[in-house]
């Protein structure tokens, strides 16, 4: 396995894994802004109220993108496996 093809390997099991995480921390980091924002306008500062939502919205949103990402991460093993010869040279 020469330098440019493990770099390669490298550089897309990075993108795959920010294109997986990218949905479910932006949804928790949304949720947890518009919550935030709400505790600063009524005053309320209860933790349950900033960590509840944004635990139910996380695990909706994984829930709605599992297909997805078994899809994506089955065509990456895939290629992956489909490599491994030019890896043992």
């Amino acid at each position: 396995m020469n330098s440019e093809f493990a770099i390669e390997i490298l550089k897309t099991m990075i993108y795959q894994s920010l294109a997986i995480a990218a949905p479910i921390l932006l949804t928790a980091m949304v949720i947890g802004l518009a919550i935030s924002l709400f505790q600063a306008v009524t005053t309320i500062h209860e933790q349950t109220l900033a960590f509840v939502p944004k635990a139910l919205a996380v695990v909706g949103i994984i829930l709605l993108l599992m297909p997805w990402i078994v899809r994506s991460l089955v065509e990456f093993t895939i290629g992956i496996i489909q490599k491994m010869p030019q890896m043992a040279q």
